[in-house]
């Protein structure tokens, strides 16, 4: 049709005569003419006039059988042998004009120019909406709070407090709790995230994203801000979707494949959905679910679709890339990709050589750990004071770190200047993986006491994990002529109430403590003794109602196996 609307049909140039005029004749050249224009249509041979001009290509003749056409193409708009000639009456070109009771002083060309370009009628054809969503600061900052919007007392009132109560976490953490802040989000009048700036709104997101420990309710909390975020139709930026997935994938202590799948449906739903790419965070953080989760083939393919899309190595994916062959039980690809990372210019502390430690294990290798261990005892250097270590200044440790590594590629030689900076010192996370293998898994009371010793050298602090851990061993350890005797968990339990009633932070009591701690008693006491064990950590513990329903249920199945 296109070739139709831009052929030039040509008149005659001979004067006008009415009497030879043949209008049957003309049309059919014009149909001629207008079918040579098209380049997609073979050229037809010449048919007899017809009263119709067919606009589809005429199908060849049968042999010998002239008298009987053919059938049409399924196509064709009409028959592909005209009839014969019909003489019809000469009438003058006026006379068709007539038909029409007026005309405008336009030509056809200009109506069809009108037609291939829609903006000569300033505007264009509706082509969507196409909706895409984006990090740009333009989009994330769409949503502005101005003053003097109509609001509330009651409403402006409630984002005050929620203002206040975010930027005191953001900037001293331990001044409040994210209980306290989520308290007070839900003081805002429905529907709550339409009262909050775009700033207000990501620094909240920001704040409920800063928990050390990561639980059901830390991930509730978090995924309830994320969904009225989304039913208002407003962006989420690419940190706070890989926060959600990180909550998705650690709300657990042992990660499978349901934390695995959601973590990809969330992964699904930030690229297609919202519209918004995966980066280098997003992949890590799906690598170490599918690899704690024992998936390694799923492990191995998004490790592909990570180099695929360009991105590099950088420090969360070299300790991954060497927890995930300790899950394997490789220790030869343990150290290769420990060497690999420290040839990538990468700043070596001791949340690597944790992960070393605990890789090696995981593969039987505790003479290789023991030696990695020594290494960093020998590494404190003329006693250099080692700092209380908590969760926000680990973080800023880890950031500066990748700093450090950036500049050092660009600068060599300060490398080692910035390697000296690091600390290699065990931690409380180095003795938390030795006394757990040492202890729960081995038994081996001699290597937990020397581990106990060297925590008290190094003024590592007491914490729950540790006392955890040494319950657990009694409870899978203790015997009749074991070493882990009576006597012996008696001390730790004593301990254990002296550093609770001091108030040691880092410690408390929880449905994992107290379970490990009868379970552990369990085996030398009788029932009576039992209760009272029981008893003296009921005083010590704020007890909801559940939890209460919970370990009244433990304790008797506990005292029925007796």
């Amino acid at each position: 049709m296109a070739a139709l609307f831009s052929a030039q049909v040509a008149r005659p140039k001979r004067p006008w005569n009415p009497t030879s005029f043949n209008y049957f004749t003309y049309s059919h050249q014009c149909a001629r003419n207008c079918t040579k224009a098209t380049p997609e249509a073979p050229e037809a041979p010449e048919a007899p006039e017809a009263p119709e001009a067919p606009e589809a290509p005429e199908a060849p003749e049968a042999p010998e059988a002239p008298e009987a056409p053919e059938a049409a193409p399924p196509n064709s708009q009409g028959p592909t042998t005209a009839p014969a000639p019909v003489t019809a009456p000469s009438q003058h070109p006026d006379t068709m004009l007539d038909f029409i009771d007026h005309y405008d002083d336009i030509p056809l060309e200009e109506h069809l120019e009108f037609v291939r370009d829609p903006f000569m009628r300033n505007y264009a054809s509706p082509d969507g909406p196409n909706i895409s969503v984006s990090d740009r600061r333009d989009d994330v900052m769409l949503q502005t709070y101005n003053h003097k919007q109509l609001c509330g007392p009651q409403e402006a009132y409630a984002v005050e407090n929620l203002r206040v109560a975010v930027l005191t976490k953001l900037k001293q953490p331990a001044q409040i709790d994210l209980d306290k802040v989520y308290a007070l989000y839900q003081e805002v009048p429905e529907p709550r995230i339409s009262h909050l700036s775009a700033r207000l709104r990501h620094r909240l997101l920001a704040a409920l994203g800063m928990t050390e420990n990561k639980d059901s309710k830390s991930m509730l909390r978090y995924f309830a801000v994320v969904a009225d975020v989304k039913n208002s139709a407003l962006p989420l930026t690419t940190t706070e979707w890989n926060t959600a997935m990180s909550f998705a994938t650690r709300y657990v202590a042992t990660t499978t494949e349901v934390e695995t799948e959601a973590a990809l449906h969330l992964w699904r739903e930030m690229e297609h959905d919202a519209g918004i790419k995966a980066n280098d965070v997003t992949f890590n953080i799906l690598f170490d679910a599918a690899s704690k989760a024992g998936n390694f083939t799923l492990a191995e393919l998004i490790y592909k679709e990570m180099t695929t899309r360009g991105y590099h190595f950088g420090r969360f994916h070299h300790v991954s890339l060497i927890h995930f062959f300790g899950l394997q039980q490789n220790g030869s690809a343990v150290r290769a990709s420990y060497r690999y990372m420290v040839a990538a210019g990468e700043i070596i502390d001791t949340v690597t050589l944790n992960c070393v430690i605990s890789s090696l294990l995981r593969c039987g290798e505790e003479s290789s750990a023991e030696h990695v261990y020594q290494k960093m005892k020998n590494s404190n250097k003329a006693g250099r004071p080692i700092p209380d270590l908590n969760y926000t200044l680990q973080k800023s440790i880890t950031k500066v770190l990748m700093m450090f590594a950036k500049v050092a590629k660009e600068h060599p030689d300060m490398h080692s200047r910035f390697q000296d900076v690091a600390l290699l010192t065990p931690n409380l996370h180095t003795y938390r993986i030795l006394i757990n293998w040492y202890g729960v898994k081995l038994g081996n009371l001699s290597k937990v006491a020397q581990f106990l010793d060297d925590m008290k050298y190094f003024r590592v602090p007491l914490h729950g994990a540790i006392f955890l851990a040494l319950f657990k061993s009694f409870q899978v350890h203790s015997g009749a002529y074991s070493d882990w005797s009576m006597q012996r968990l008696d001390s730790v339990w004593h301990a254990f109430l002296d550093a609770l009633d001091s108030g040691t932070e880092g410690l408390g009591i929880s449905t994992w403590m107290a379970m490990a701690i009868l379970r552990a008693y369990a085996i030398h006491l009788n029932r009576d003794q039992l209760l009272d064990i029981y008893e003296a950590l009921r005083a010590r513990w704020n007890l909801n109602e559940v939890n209460t329903q919970f370990m009244l249920e433990f304790l008797d199945k506990l005292l029925r196996r007796q």
